[in-house]
């Protein structure tokens, strides 16, 4: 399973997505950062973060399709991808703040197989007529083989942060 784990996470490096930040990384976890100016105001920003299947990658999914994910924007609500006969849950839906922040319970992709906590958030802030969007990620709990692997997982946010960003400001993810 660990090289299938890092097999899995390397290849999803290769997304040509620009890096962001490893804020922190030490023997059980690690922490990364990504922040952009989105050129659309807060209110619209929170609203396509809960269309996650419109700009999220098919590459990164199991089924295939972006367009099986579904987040909605409530305490609980699930961050889950349908396949036919069954599903994933990526993530539980732990905190919404309209226009401010979304944090996510996410042990993404091969992370949840590891047993690792994880939270994913989302942060706004109006700023120069836009919003300045901080994405963060923070695993704990895992083993050296996951935490070497923190680069791979940054290339994965990076693409879905750059593809946010995108979608807001053009209506589509893909450049």
């Amino acid at each position: 399973m660990r090289v299938w784990t890092l097999a899995a996470l390397a290849a999803l490096s290769l997304s040509g997505a620009a890096r962001a930040e490893v804020v922190d990384k030490g023997a059980y976890g690690f922490r990364l950062k990504f922040a952009q100016q989105v050129t659309a105001p807060p209110d619209r920003v929170f609203k396509a973060i809960g269309e996650i299947g419109r700009w999220w990658s098919d590459a990164h999914t199991y089924s295939g399709k972006a367009a099986n994910m579904t987040m909605p924007l409530r305490p609980d609500a699930c961050f889950c991808e349908a396949l036919p006969g069954g599903g994933v849950r990526h993530g539980v839906v732990e905190a919404v703040m309209p226009n401010t922040l979304v944090r996510v319970d996410a042990a993404l992709g091969p992370l949840q197989d590891e047993g690792v906590g994880a939270a994913l958030a989302f942060n706004l802030k109006a700023r120069d007529g836009g919003t300045e969007l901080t994405v963060t990620y923070h695993v704990g709990g895992a083993r050296d083989f996951v935490v070497s692997a923190a680069p791979a997982i940054d290339g994965v946010l990076g693409e879905a942060v750059g593809r946010l960003k995108r979608y807001v400001e053009t209506g589509k993810p893909a450049p």
